[in-house]
């Protein structure tokens, strides 16, 4: 498959970069500074994501859009950036938008009335980012004409975890392994976003994916 990964040189893009690679697939790298991308890469889009063209997408079978801001104080742009997606895929009906989500707008009770991002514990530091990830995820699903997926990682989001090769599916409520514990590492994340690109399970809904640690 054809893949374009936006924010390939960073955390999450990187192992779903070397995952996508490694299953065989054909990489595109759209990175803003390709002097920041490491390991390989079959080709390069350097440009920021806000002048992205449904041009430089369209023969691309999946979009993933693992984009993270520079600075605090812009994670508004996690919500901009999921606008400018949306709309440039419309343009390119073939091409599936996988969209690199968070945990905060998981829901935590099963009334779902309460998101993780809303319960005390929740950190600050995070909460922009999650509550700009989760307008993302609201206006993905009032959208019309585009075929996305959004998949939200445990809430210990680990890059330095272990790669075990498994991991369990929820959709929309905060989930745990074995130990109770919401985690997940980047590699096994990895994995289950080249699980649902090669075989598509979730069709414009979001889900949400937790692993053991070792």
């Amino acid at each position: 498959m054809k893949i374009g990964i936006i924010g390939a040189s960073g955390k999450a893009g990187n192992f779903i970069k070397r995952e996508a690679l490694d299953r065989g697939n054909v990489v595109t790298s759209i990175v803003r500074d390709e002097g920041k991308l490491t390991g390989k890469s079959d080709f390069i889009i350097e440009k920021d994501i806000f002048d992205l063209q449904t041009e430089d997408i369209k023969d691309l079978d999946v979009l993933v859009n693992a984009f993270g801001v520079r600075e605090p104080g812009k994670e508004h742009q996690h919500a901009e950036a999921g606008r400018v997606l949306m709309d440039i895929v419309k343009g390119a009906p073939e091409t599936r938008l996988v969209v690199v989500g968070g945990a905060g707008s998981l829901f935590v009770d099963k009334e779902k009335t309460t998101t993780l991002m809303e319960t005390a514990d929740f950190p600050k530091e995070a909460y922009p980012t999650s509550v700009n990830q989760g307008k993302n995820l609201k206006e993905l699903k009032q959208s019309s004409g585009i075929n996305w997926v959004f998949i939200s990682p445990g809430a210990v989001f680990d890059p330095e975890g272990q790669r075990t090769g498994s991991y369990q599916k929820g959709k929309d409520m905060l989930i745990t392994n074995k130990k109770g514990e919401s985690y997940i590492s980047y590699a096994d994340y990895a994995i289950a976003v080249l699980d649902e690109i090669e075989t598509p399970v979730h069709d414009n809904e979001r889900f949400a994916v937790v692993a053991e640690a070792e």
